[in-house]
């Protein structure tokens, strides 16, 4: 069960607009929390939760400085979450064109 704990928080974290829009905005760079929360119009509690999520689910890393917390992307969070995707969809075994329904 564990697995599958990492694995819905990585999805958690992608299942939001806003914080995807975040995630866009980390592509060209690591960003201060400042910068991240004016063209959001969130708060800073508001921002401060997605972060969170961000951040548990290993996508994003973050580092402080003085009383700003900066943000980037993290490339192997990144290859984690591609790789569990991969591993969820694809089969185990290989399929044919047989009906496999149930014949109840």
């Amino acid at each position: 069960m564990g697995k599958y704990k990492e694995d819905a928080k990585v999805f958690k974290a992608l299942c939001d607009p806003k914080r995807l829009a975040i995630l866009e905005q980390l592509r060209s760079g690591e960003k201060c929390a400042c910068v991240l929360q004016e063209p959001m119009d969130l708060t800073q509690s508001g921002l401060s939760y997605h972060m969170k999520i961000l951040c548990d689910s290993g996508i994003v890393t973050s580092r402080q400085e003085g009383k700003w917390t900066h943000y980037r992307l993290s490339k192997a969070g990144g290859e984690m979450a591609l790789e569990r995707l991969r591993a969820i969809i694809t089969p185990n075994v290989e399929q044919d064109d047989q009906d496999l329904s149930c014949e109840r």
